[in-house]
């Protein structure tokens, strides 16, 4: 058996940590409405809901919409990149396979799961909304919040990763609105 490598270590050691307030979170889903609340944010959040936002954006915002649309295009591409990248290098299980009393309440994407992408791009996008759309970004809230939850709720993810995937997103839309102000304003 080949030795662990530090990532698997650390990722160990956490979910140990968190496998307590996992199980405690994933209980909720015996509760046939909160485990279909949380499935439809989560296949909303699939990347559907935000697909509509963005094809909506030139229509509520005639300006800076078409050209808001294209980076939050291209930023949600990235934002894939990137994910994709850090889940098959730190190679974390996910909760329901690590520890078989979490009930996995619909089936994942792909299989590893750090950090969480379904938040990543909630929080990338929610982010960026906010630096174009402050009422639309106050509106789509409760939407980012469901999606980030239910990683967990579901069974899919550790807290920890929903809060990197938080993190690393939030960091990206920022980033991108600042490097390309200048050509959304322009419109």
């Amino acid at each position: 058996m080949p030795p662990m490598s530090k990532a698997s270590r650390f990722f160990d050691r956490a979910d140990q940590q968190e496998v307590a307030l996992c199980q405690a979170i994933n209980r909720s889903v015996r509760f046939r409405p909160i485990r279909g609340y949380f499935r439809v944010a989560s296949r909303l959040g699939d990347g559907w809901f935000w697909y509509a936002v963005i094809l909506l954006l030139p229509l509520l915002e005639p300006e800076r919409g078409p050209a808001f649309a294209l980076l939050m295009t291209f930023t949600g591409l990235t934002c894939t990149l990137t994910y994709k990248t850090l889940k098959h290098r730190l190679i974390r299980e996910r909760p329901f396979i690590s520890f078989p009393a979490i009930n996995c309440a619909t089936p994942p994407l792909d299989r590893y799961s750090f950090p969480s992408g379904h938040t990543l791009h909630a929080v990338c996008f929610q982010t960026m909304l906010f630096a174009i759309s402050p009422a639309l970004a106050w509106g789509v809230l409760p939407f980012t919040l469901s999606v980030a939850a239910s990683r967990v709720v579901l069974g899919l993810h550790y807290p920890t990763d929903v809060a990197a995937g938080a993190l690393i997103g939030g960091g990206m839309g920022w980033a991108a609105v600042q490097l390309f102000s200048q050509t959304i304003a322009a419109g």
